[in-house]
């Protein structure tokens, strides 16, 4: 079964221009604490740098007046004068013009404007990602971000001198966001989720394997990585024992620390199960389920399922029961737990 762990992108300034199925935001703030005004209402989202983990807690109306006048004043930025327009190069001024299209409502002219803007790597940044949004379009995506792909080591210039970080932020649940900045880095996960999405498995895997190399340590990288190998491997396919010892090498080490580490012991627990080695599997889907607090509901009953699955084969039926019928009282409709009780 596959998980997926992000399902919103959102371009994040000092301002912040939020792409997002409910429309455009805007957020003032600095790195790792923000304010996010938007039809949602308004949100302050906290984390600790580098951790890729941010928090968000809604705001009442009247206590964010305040911020709501500051996202006004930051938003000036991208209004270009008289004579900053005589001297700010074509290709800049179509970049401003676009992000500023956006901020207002207006998609359509955000991506007229930002068309005469994708040879710098930022224009190419978020047009794609105006794609991917507004349009549902993501083979147009896909073009854009390869462009800024090919000129990563520029990503961030443009955002950067008009006090914009760039950031995309991928949704991991309501509460958890993971962040990646304009760079290498986010080139190559955001054509990972691009490539997935067309099912061009090899060009995926190449980026998350490229991503490997950069940072062989990053949390996000590995998981996803794993949940493609997984979920790209056949069962009957003569290489899949070393694909699914290639998901176990992943999460060697691994603590439970978060959502991405919980959900990447369960890959770890069923590429165990499909190598036969189902005491371990079973002991890693019980050390995952020790931390339940801040954990998705619908990981936390992945776990559990596969630990119940694993149960049966081992012969403790009673436990296998018990765990299904728990799953029921909570999902009624999860997979087959229904049918395996005999209530279907």
């Amino acid at each position: 079964m596959a998980y997926r762990f992000w399902r919103r992108i959102k371009i994040a300034p000092g301002i912040t221009l939020n792409l997002s199925k409910s429309g455009a935001s805007i957020s003032v703030g600095t790195r790792g604490a923000k304010v996010t005004f938007g039809p949602r209402g308004t949100r302050v989202t906290t984390g600790i740098p580098g951790t890729g983990l941010y928090y968000t807690t809604t705001l009442n109306q009247k206590s964010s007046r305040k911020q709501q006048i500051q996202s006004r004043k930051k938003s000036d930025k991208l209004t270009l004068n008289f004579f900053e327009r005589i001297v700010t190069p074509d290709d800049e001024e179509a970049f401003v013009d676009g992000l500023k299209e956006y901020v207002q409502g207006n998609p359509d002219k955000a991506i007229e404007s930002l068309k005469k803007a994708t040879h710098l790597a930022d224009g190419a940044w978020i047009l794609g990602a105006i794609y991917i949004v507004e349009k549902k379009n993501i083979v147009e995506a896909e073009k854009y971000f390869q462009l800024a792909l090919e000129k990563a080591t520029e990503l961030g210039k443009y955002f950067s001198k008009y006090d914009m970080s760039g950031t995309l932020e991928f949704q991991i649940t309501p509460e958890v966001s993971a962040y990646i900045q304009p760079n290498l880095r986010g080139a190559l996960l955001i054509l990972v989720e691009i490539y997935q999405a067309q099912k061009k498995d090899d060009q995926a895997i190449a980026c998350l394997n490229r991503l490997r190399r950069l940072e062989p340590n990053d949390i996000l990288v590995k998981l996803s990585l794993a949940e493609y190998l997984y979920v790209t491997t056949s069962k009957d396919n003569p290489n899949s024992k070393k694909t699914y010892q290639k998901i176990v090498k992943l999460a060697e080490g691994i603590q439970n620390k978060s959502h991405l580490h919980t959900a990447l012991l369960f890959y770890k627990a069923k590429a165990l199960h499909l190598l036969g080695l189902l005491s371990a599997a079973r002991d890693t889907l019980t050390y995952a389920l020790r931390r339940k607090k801040n954990r998705p509901k619908d990981l936390l009953l992945a776990l559990r399922y596969e630990r119940a699955c694993i149960y049966e084969k081992l012969g403790q039926a009673k436990r296998a029961r018990t765990e299904f019928e728990k799953i029921y009282a909570e999902d009624p409709d999860y997979e087959d737990v229904a049918a395996k009780l005999g209530v279907a």
